[in-house]
């Protein structure tokens, strides 16, 4: 089987993690249980969740000048990501303060920082693009770089997969370059004004999407008639930070190796399930064999 070239425009920050028996209310100090730096960004984590997934993976992104930065580039080029494409740009990197619960919910507040410059995509950035099998983006970078590169996919017959995090309005040009919408249920609620009671209003923007609904699992629809639930895997859950970039990622991946769509959202399932195992954004982004495992399973 060819490997699946995915490539990721997205944001790349630094993960401060504060782990606290709960979330602390306005005004309330709480003593933590645990603390770890790690790389994460929606961007960063979904490139390096596919090369674990199986795929080989560029990431369109950018960095501050700043130590964070250094240790950015550091660690998601030695998970085998391109980095080629990975700027760096005068100033602070983007950062994200998480707070995780006992219950493994979570609590983020995120800085962009350098991901505001990932502006104004180059030639050679968008044949990267154009060159993929799966274009994977979030929307942690500025929406009309996302959709500048989501239509140099469609122009190129790339696959286009769009997690719309954080939600917000979509000008028409992204959407009608959209194969597959990925959002939770608030992001569904901003966009289409409907979660998980109503999954089809989803395809009133995009002629596919998934609705994840964490330990609920997921939902897939499209405009053939499709309606499938799909459970999620039970695991012992630590941390839930990083499980729906896992999922994006293993969605892309399994897509772009020929599984029909609902079986891709199956394995992308395990991924997430084998993602919330462990603390931490990119570290706990699993590697094949798990899913494959927890796939097995399901």
């Amino acid at each position: 089987m060819p490997q699946t070239r995915v490539a990721v425009v997205g944001s790349a920050n630094m993960d401060l993690v504060a782990m606290a028996p709960a979330l602390p209310r306005v005004g309330e100090t709480m003593l933590g249980t645990d603390f770890v730096m790690v790389p994460g960004g929606k961007g960063a984590n979904q490139a390096v969740a596919a090369v674990r997934a199986g795929a080989s993976c560029a990431f369109l992104g950018a960095i501050g000048s700043d130590a964070f930065g250094v240790t950015l580039k550091a660690r998601i080029t030695a998970a085998g990501v391109d980095t080629s494409h990975l700027r760096v740009v005068y100033g602070a990197s983007g950062v994200a303060l998480v707070m995780v619960n006992a219950q493994g919910e979570n609590a983020i507040v995120v800085t962009p920082g350098a991901n505001d410059a990932l502006v104004d995509l180059t030639g050679e950035e968008l044949a990267t693009v154009r060159a993929a099998d799966v274009l994977v983006a979030q929307l942690e970078v500025p929406v009309e770089t996302v959709t500048a590169a989501a239509v140099a996919a469609r122009d190129a017959g790339t696959t286009v997969i769009l997690n719309a995090a954080p939600a917000r309005e979509l000008p028409p040009e992204l959407l009608a370059a959209v194969d597959v919408l990925v959002v939770n249920e608030g992001e569904a609620q901003t966009l289409a004004g409907r979660g998980r009671e109503e999954p089809r209003a989803l395809l009133d923007l995009t002629p596919r999407a998934v609705l994840t609904l964490g330990g609920a699992g997921a939902w897939y629809v499209d405009r053939d008639g499709t309606e499938v639930h799909v459970p999620a895997v039970a695991v012992d859950v630590v941390d839930s930070t990083a499980a729906g970039d896992a999922f994006t990622a293993a969605l892309a991946v399994g897509w772009g190796e020929g599984r029909d769509l609902v079986d891709a959202v199956r394995w992308a399932s395990a991924a997430g399930a084998a993602c919330v195992r462990r603390l931490g954004a990119s570290v706990a982004l699993p590697q094949r064999a798990e899913i494959d495992e927890l796939y097995a399973r399901g």
